[in-house]
């Protein structure tokens, strides 16, 4: 009876076990996988640099005559540049580095007259003659080289110079936004000591944890003269250090910790081109690399399976390339099926409020491989754009971020600002 009545109970459960059969099968198949995301820029030291000359009949500058320069600077950075004392035989004008102070202690940009900055310095290259008119190029060389070192009113041979603001006034405009002029006049005329100035170079240097990353970017001051310098205090080329330092210039930024979001069923859960920000957290993100509230959001919607913040382990921030040592990178173990999809954001740590993400509605979770062609840099379109990395408004730099409302869009390369190397060059992210 026992027996019967199990069977009977077998007969019974048959179709619900048909039915539980059916339901297993339909059930998605899971898998592991894993997403890293690297931050891979091959970053440079310098965030603007450039060559300058008059743009008369002749390059050099002189007596009476003014050059200008135009740049972006934040708060801490300097500007750096070289010029021949073109009537000497090794002797140079440049400010003592890391450069001239482009805004006082509370963040007010410096304006007016900062000639008291400027320093006349001796390449230590060749000997020096009697400056003047009559000066023979190049002379004769030092029998060993010598550092670099500051002529203070008199030279190792015992020539005599007036103070170097006097022979040159630099005059500092700022423009707004960040974005500053800055006018070289040649005031030597009425000196004892007139000259000509050459053609030369200037630099700005990134600013990274509040230091700069290059403090001296033309010269060093009691190290001999390398990278082209000697080019410009011995013939006023500038040619050489500027193509060196163009070898320096370029982008610097770190990733902000990734956030990344499982879903299915549903469509760009982050953001959408032509839309305004939804006012969800992506501001946030997009201008503080703080992905906390996004988070918080997305853990609501129906269809997020998972959401993650992944900072770098030791540096809480994806750094990028910094010489031989390598980028930051991050990853995240997912369990997947078939119709997932996965989507990431994370801010381009040195600009106002762009971010990086994936295009469209995200990517395959199934699928592997390098998948950064799925990621593009995009403009949150609520703060008013700076030179990536040269904003006093940016916040990776201590700023506070100048409020607009606009849609997002992708970000233009080349830029008003700058041109950036390819996604695929910035950040790499693998599915494996």
């Amino acid at each position: 009876m026992k027996y019967k009545h199990s069977i009977l109970w077998a007969i019974a459960a048959f179709p619900s076990l048909i039915t539980a059969c059916k339901r297993n099968d339909a059930m998605p198949s899971m898998s592991e996988t894993t997403i890293t995301i690297e931050n891979v820029l091959d970053s440079k030291p310098l965030v603007e640099s450039g060559r300058f000359k008059n743009n008369g009949a002749s390059p050099v500058i002189m007596p009476g005559e003014a050059i200008s320069i135009k740049f972006s600077a934040a708060k801490g950075q300097a500007l750096s540049f070289a010029t021949m004392y073109g009537w000497s035989n090794d002797l140079f004008f440049a400010p003592e580095n890391p450069g001239i102070k482009l805004y006082q202690d509370n963040g007010t940009p410096v304006e007016g007259d900062v000639s008291v900055q400027i320093k006349l310095w001796d390449n230590g290259t060749r000997i020096n003659q009697k400056p003047g008119a009559v000066v023979m190029h190049p002379g004769t060389t030092e029998t060993a080289p010598k550092a670099i070192s500051e002529v203070n009113g008199t030279d190792a041979q015992g020539n005599t110079y007036a103070a170097a603001s006097t022979l040159m006034k630099a005059t500092l405009h700022y423009e707004g936004n960040s974005n500053f002029t800055l006018i070289i006049t040649n005031t030597s005329g009425d000196t004892s000591n007139p000259t000509p100035f050459s053609p030369g170079v200037w630099a700005i240097s990134y600013i990274a944890g509040g230091k700069l990353i290059n403090s001296n970017p033309l010269f060093e001051a009691g190290k001999p003269s390398a990278n082209g310098m000697t080019n410009i205090a011995e013939m006023g080329d500038n040619s050489v250090l500027g193509h060196y330092i163009n070898t320096q210039t370029g982008i610097f930024t770190p990733l902000s910790p990734v956030l990344v979001v499982l879903y299915k069923g549903i469509e760009k859960p982050i953001y959408k081109t032509g839309e305004n920000d939804r006012g969800k957290g992506l501001k946030d993100l997009a201008q503080k690399g703080d992905a906390s509230g996004l988070a918080t959001y997305l853990k609501t919607l129906a269809g997020v399976k998972a959401v993650y913040i992944l900072p770098a382990a030791s540096s809480t921030v994806l750094l990028p390339k910094i010489g031989a040592q390598a980028g930051s990178s991050v990853s995240q173990q997912l369990s997947v099926a078939s119709g997932d999809r996965i989507a990431i954001a994370s801010m381009y740590g040195l600009s106002n409020d762009w971010f990086f993400a994936t295009k469209d509605n995200g990517i395959d979770a199934t699928v592997k491989g390098d998948v950064s062609y799925s990621i593009g840099l995009f403009d949150n379109g609520t703060a008013i754009n700076q030179f990536p990395g040269a904003g006093n408004g940016q916040a990776g730099l201590g700023g506070t971020p100048a409020t607009e409302r606009k849609p997002v869009i992708e970000v233009p390369n080349p830029n008003g600002f700058t041109t950036l190397p390819s996604i695929s060059r910035m950040i790499k992210v693998t599915i494996n």
